[in-house]
């Protein structure tokens, strides 16, 4: 706003307006000045910062730090009295023992004299000392050979032989132990093919990434069906995690790559002690709208923990589907503002705080326990909070970000607050966040899918390898024997034997 001052108006009443303007404009440019100094420590923090949103235990030590001087220097003065004898402790080992399933081999090394090199007298058996090492067999490329014997009757001429043995890819070469080792160190640890490829090289074998990624999607037309059974599995729980990430998928007919989205649904009843397998499935989409989520869920019954999506809403309009809302996304926008210095911010991270601790106390606790402790510590918390939360805001100016983050949290108090009433529901959607973390680090290694059925095929194995994880079983063991015994022909109406759970 430009001001002639030579030419400023006589009248009282429209120079106090004058003067209610510029205030006006004032205070909306410092909360804009605000709002971008805390987009560009959000950068900042985004490219160079730590991710952890823990809290710094001493923050909340207001004004004591000088006090604790104080005491500490009162209390060198005092003399020290002599100290008295104690004994050493003992000292722990420096590693712990190798495990014992490790296969073993011996090494002697034996003395490297025949007579005392004092005396010359001879030498006799005082005990031996020993020590362990570890060693690395590196993986090794082998050709197994198929000899199938033809036999002939004399008699009539039949000539008999058993038939071929069935393959993962119809003429391939690779064995289901070849396969899931390619899917393994795909989807698990996360290397492209063409490092594969690089990989089998050294090893003196040139294979080329086009027929691995024919191993991977002839392995995934067997693998589908046991994809479905997992999806089956999850949707059957009470208590669902919902959310989704990107997934860069490339585009040949524009010259450059899409965003798709892998969808993450996982089911984990530890929390409450429930009784289902834990498990996450991935199901991939071309977008992100509310339909996607609408189908995958379309058979659900039951409570699904979301972040702050507006497309899962739909799910609940008809009364099938209770939502309930995630603590850890509204603490995160006050961890932002906590980090540029704000301390309602910091007041707010403390009063979330605190239901955390509470959580601690009963987590894998039935739920009927879990809701009486609720009831008694954390609902006069979470009131209390809201209380808080709608006094301080009545004070923001509309724009800010501490506002912003406050309307975020009130907007969802049904959803964030239901976790009261319901003792399967959790704070937060951690379970499935973790499980998506995975996707996350193939992503930035294979920068993105090759088509859209590429990214079908990363929803599939990364299915089955991350409910494998979270059952403790090791993945590649597991989809080799799965691959084996589906190659040998496993009935389909008992792929059910083949879920991780049931191999741990």
């Amino acid at each position: 706003m430009r001001i002639a001052l030579d030419n400023l108006p006589t009248d009282v009443a429209l120079l106090h307006q004058l003067v209610h303007d510029m205030a006006s404009a004032l205070d909306e440019g410092a909360v804009e000045a605000e709002r971008l100094r805390l987009m560009i420590r959000q950068f900042q923090r985004a490219r160079f910062g730590r991710r952890s949103e823990q809290l710094d235990p001493d923050q909340m030590a207001f004004g004591l730090e000088e006090l604790e001087a104080d005491l500490a220097r009162a209390e060198a003065r005092k003399p020290t009295p002599a100290p008295a004898e104690q004994p050493k402790p003992k000292t722990a080992p420096h590693r712990a023992p190798l495990p014992p399933h490790l296969p073993r081999t011996e090494s002697v090394v034996p003395v490297p004299h025949d007579a005392c090199l004092d005396c010359g007298g001879a030498l006799s058996d005082a005990g031996t000392t020993s020590s362990e090492m570890l060693d690395w067999i590196p993986a090794q490329l082998r050709v197994v050979k198929v000899t199938r014997p033809k036999c002939a009757c004399r008699a009539c001429g039949t000539l008999l032989q058993a038939p071929a043995p069935e393959r993962v890819l119809a003429g391939g070469l690779a064995t289901p132990g070849l396969v899931a080792h390619v899917l393994v160190s795909r989807y698990a640890d996360h290397l492209p093919l063409y490092r594969q490829s690089q990989i089998f090289e050294r090893h003196g074998l040139a294979i080329s990434r086009s027929t691995l990624s024919d191993w991977v999607g002839a392995a995934c037309w067997w693998l589908e069906a046991l994809h479905d059974r997992v999806l089956a599995h999850v949707m059957a729980g009470e208590r669902v995690f919902a959310d989704d990430t990107t997934l860069p998928v490339l585009d040949p007919g524009r010259g450059r790559t899409k965003t798709g989205r892998l969808w993450a649904y996982t089911r984990d009843d530890r929390s409450w002690g429930g009784p289902g397998h834990p498990a996450v499935v991935f199901v991939y989409a071309p977008d992100r709208t509310a339909v996607r989520p609408a189908e995958h869920l379309r058979g659900f019954r039951g409570i699904l923990q979301v972040d702050g999506y507006a497309g899962f809403e739909q799910l609940a309009a008809n009364g099938a589907v209770a939502l309930a809302a995630c603590w850890s996304h509204a603490r995160r926008k006050f961890y932002e503002l906590h980090q540029a210095g704000s301390p309602v911010a910091t007041e707010a991270l403390e009063r979330i705080a605190a239901l955390y601790r509470i959580e601690a106390g009963i987590r894998s606790q039935p739920p009927a326990e879990r809701q009486r402790v609720r009831s008694q510590q954390s609902k006069p918390l979470v009131e209390a909070l809201k209380l808080w939360l709608e006094l301080k805001l009545a004070h923001l100016p509309g724009r800010s970000r501490l506002a912003e983050a406050m309307r975020y949290a009130l907007s969802r108090w049904p959803e964030l607050s239901r976790f009261l009433d319901d003792g399967r529901v959790d704070l937060d959607t951690n379970p499935v966040e973790r499980s998506i973390r995975p996707v996350a680090i193939g992503r930035k290694n294979s920068l993105f899918a090759g088509s859209d059925g590429g990214a079908r095929r990363w929803a599939v194995v990364g299915s089955l390898v991350e409910t494998a994880k979270l059952n403790g079983v090791e993945p590649y063991a597991w989809l080799r024997d799965v691959l084996n015994r589906m190659v040998d022909g496993h009935p389909q109406q008992r792929l059910d034997e083949f879920l991780p759970w049931k191999q741990a």
